[in-house]
């Protein structure tokens, strides 16, 4: 399976990624202010990969004048329904149908992994205003938490995919990202959040790897996670912790 086929997969489950995805804590958005050195109000932000635009709402609530950059229909469409007022383009970070030097931030929320960073990286570069950043997150697994890696190596293993154990160092997330060359800075901000079971299960199977494979499989695996989660959690009230991992990257 192409990362190209797991990337549009998100199209088949765009009301259940809206309903059931993790957003951002406000401290993530402190931190990109405190990178960039000045405040998010009235700042020209292109939110890249913006999916149903879960961190597009929240930097316009912080101010910016955001237009999103979405490449999948369905998608486009949630987003379009969730924030009617909000500008979407269609396009992805590969070719970003933006004007060179236009934008002072472009931020990319869990879709930096679906690019090319060969081709990402300069187009960002050309967007960016001379004193602009490139600032990409991801919610990342809180491997400290028991529960949550034991349930993180189970998935791994039901979708095929080899389970971590640990977040890169600083210079190892700088070349993962494509970065190196440009000055950046790292940020790691611990949240959490508490949803019913349904939402947590919902969220699981809303990732790409799940999307993917067959839903017989999918079922057995989400059915079978369910009796153990009921056990840790009797209400059917999940505490999810995540570790939002931010890198801010300017010339």
């Amino acid at each position: 399976m192409t990362a190209g086929s797991r990337a549009h997969s998100f199209n088949s489950a765009a009301v259940q990624y809206e309903a059931s995805r993790p957003s951002y804590p406000s401290a993530l958005f402190d931190a990109v202010e405190e990178s960039l050195g000045r405040s998010l109000v009235g700042l020209r932000v292109a939110d890249v990969g913006a999916g149903t635009g879960i961190a597009t709402r929240l930097l316009r609530e912080r101010g910016a004048d955001v237009i999103a950059v979405e490449p999948g229909d369905a998608m486009a469409v949630e987003f379009r329904r969730v924030l009617p007022d909000v500008p979407v383009v269609r396009g992805d970070g590969n070719a970003l149908p933006l004007a060179d030097s236009s934008h002072g931030l472009v931020t990319y929320a869990q879709s930096w992994q679906w690019t090319d960073t060969s081709r990402s990286v300069p187009e960002a570069l050309r967007v960016l205003c001379p004193d602009g950043a490139l600032a990409i997150w991801w919610n990342t697994t809180a491997f400290d938490v028991p529960w949550i890696r034991a349930q993180h190596e189970r998935i791994a293993h039901h979708c095929g995919l080899p389970a971590r154990s640990a977040r890169p160092d600083g210079d190892e997330a700088i070349r993962l990202a494509g970065l190196s060359g440009l000055r950046v800075t790292r940020r790691q901000i611990r949240w959490r959040r508490t949803v019913s079971l349904d939402t947590h299960l919902a969220n699981i199977s809303s990732r790409s790897a799940f999307l993917v494979l067959g839903q017989a499989a999918n079922r057995a695996f989400l059915a079978e996670e369910r009796r153990r989660l009921r056990e840790a959690f009797p209400a059917e009230a999940v505490e999810e912790v995540y570790v939002v991992d931010l890198l801010v990257a300017a010339r």
